[in-house]
């Protein structure tokens, strides 16, 4: 209803583990490569599906303006099943 566009952007924080210690583990998390392809993935599923998507640059340092509650994204999943 609204025709609006999507932005799509890399936000390599979400990945965290903060389960231990004071500080959110990234060992997990994809290499780039393998990340980049992932990113580059959704954004073409989502034109497939007809949407008007705005993305910002892989792995860049972007200023994006949002309303965001903290300065940092971490999904807390204490059964890691996500």
């Amino acid at each position: 209803d609204v025709k609006g566009d999507i932005l799509i952007i890399s936000q390599f924080t979400l990945y965290g583990d903060a389960r231990k210690g004071r500080r959110p583990s990234y060992i997990n998390a994809l290499n780039p490569k393998e990340a980049e392809k992932m990113y580059d993935k959704l954004i073409q599923y989502v034109k497939d599906k007809g949407f008007n998507v705005k993305t910002g640059e892989f792995g860049g340092d972007m200023q994006v303006e949002i309303i965001n509650d903290g300065p940092v994204s971490i999904l807390l999943d204490s059964k890691k099943e996500f």
